[in-house]
C-alpha cells in the first residue's frame, strides 16, 4: 500500500473519529438542556405554588404547599401512618402493580398471538373481549372485591385487567403486522407451526409488544390505586382516600408524589429492557420509539 493511500486511510479515520466526538458532543448538550428545562419547570411550578401559599392566592387547606408536603412525607417516614409503616404501605402497592403487571403481560402476549395467528378464534372470542373492554373499570375492581376480598388478590386482578387489554391489542396488531414473506419462507425450509411462531412471529411482533410495555407499567399502578380505594387493609390507595377523608391536602399530593416517582423508575427499568431486547435494531428507531410514548 502506497504512502498516499496510508495517509488517505488515516485521514479517513480521523473525520470519522471526529464526526464521532462531535456526535457525543451534540448528545451530552441536549441532556443538558433537558435537564436544565425539566428542572426550570418544576422550579417555577414550586416556587410559584410556595409563594401563592405564603401570599394568600392559593389556600393551603384546599391545595397544600410544597413545604406542607415535605412534612408530611417526613412524618410518615419517621412514625408511620394509621396504617402502619409508610414503606410498608408502599410496598403493598409495588407488589400488587408488580404481580399485575406481570400477569397482565404474560396472558395479553398469550392471547394477542394466539388471535393474531388464528384467525378463526380472533372471530370467536373477539366480540366477548371488546364487551370486557368497554366496561368501566371501577364496575370490574368493585367484582373483584365482592369475589376476592380486600386483599392482595382483588387489586393484582383488577391491574391485570388493566395491563392485559393494553398489551393484547398491540400483540395482536403486531402479528397481524408481521411479513407474510417472512413466515412462508420459514415454512418452506422445514419450519413447524410452532417454530415460525418462536423464531419469526414472536420477534417480529416483539417492537409492538415492548412499545406497550410502557403504558402498561403506569396502568398497573393505576390498578392497584383503584383497588385500593374500592376497598382494602393497605397500601398508597388507602392512605390517599384516608387523607381526602380528612381534609388532607398535603397528604394527598404527598402519597401521590410518591406513586409518580414510582411510576418514573418502573418507566426508567423498562426503558433499559427495551435497549437490551431491541439492541438489534438500530439506534434512531429505538430512541424515537421511547420519545414517541
Amino acid at each position: 500500500m502506497t504512502a498516499e493511500a496510508l495517509a488517505s486511510l488515516a485521514e479517513t479515520a480521523s473525520d470519522e473519529a471526529s464526526l464521532a466526538a462531535a456526535a457525543r458532543a451534540r448528545i451530552a448538550r441536549r441532556k443538558v438542556w433537558v435537564i436544565t428545562g425539566q428542572m426550570a419547570i418544576a422550579l417555577v411550578i414550586i416556587g410559584g405554588w410556595q409563594i401563592g401559599t405564603l401570599t394568600g392566592l392559593i389556600d393551603p387547606f384546599f391545595f397544600g404547599s410544597p413545604w406542607g408536603i415535605v412534612v408530611r412525607l417526613w412524618d410518615w417516614a419517621l412514625n408511620g401512618t394509621a396504617y402502619g409503616s409508610f414503606w410498608l404501605q408502599i410496598w403493598v402497592t409495588l407488589k400488587e402493580s408488580i404481580l399485575g403487571f406481570l400477569v397482565g403481560v404474560s396472558t395479553g402476549v398469550i392471547f394477542g398471538v394466539l388471535l393474531g395467528e388464528i384467525p378463526y378464534l380472533a372471530e370467536v372470542i373477539g366480540p366477548y373481549i371488546k364487551i370486557v373492554n368497554a366496561l368501566p373499570r371501577i364496575v370490574l375492581g368493585s367484582i373483584f372485591v365482592m369475589w376476592l376480598g380486600l386483599g392482595l388478590p382483588s387489586k393484582v386482578m383488577l391491574a391485570a385487567v388493566l395491563v392485559f387489554f393494553v398489551v393484547f391489542f398491540n400483540a395482536f396488531q403486531g402479528v397481524r403486522s408481521v411479513d407474510r414473506n417472512l413466515t412462508a419462507n420459514a415454512r418452506i425450509l422445514g419450519a413447524s407451526r410452532l417454530q415460525v411462531v418462536r423464531h419469526v412471529v414472536i420477534p417480529s411482533a416483539l417492537t409492538w409488544i415492548i412499545a406497550s410495555l410502557h403504558v402498561a407499567l403506569g396502568f398497573s399502578i393505576i390498578g392497584a390505586i383503584v383497588g385500593e380505594f374500592l376497598g382494602s387493609q393497605k397500601g398508597l390507595g388507602l392512605v390517599i382516600a384516608t387523607a381526602q377523608n380528612t381534609f388532607d391536602a398535603n397528604g394527598v399530593f404527598g402519597a401521590m408524589l410518591v406513586i409518580g416517582l414510582l411510576a418514573l423508575s418502573a418507566e426508567w427499568l423498562m426503558a433499559k429492557l427495551e435497549k437490551r431486547l431491541l439492541a438489534w435494531q438500530p439506534a434512531n428507531t429505538r430512541d424515537g420509539t421511547i420519545q414517541g410514548l
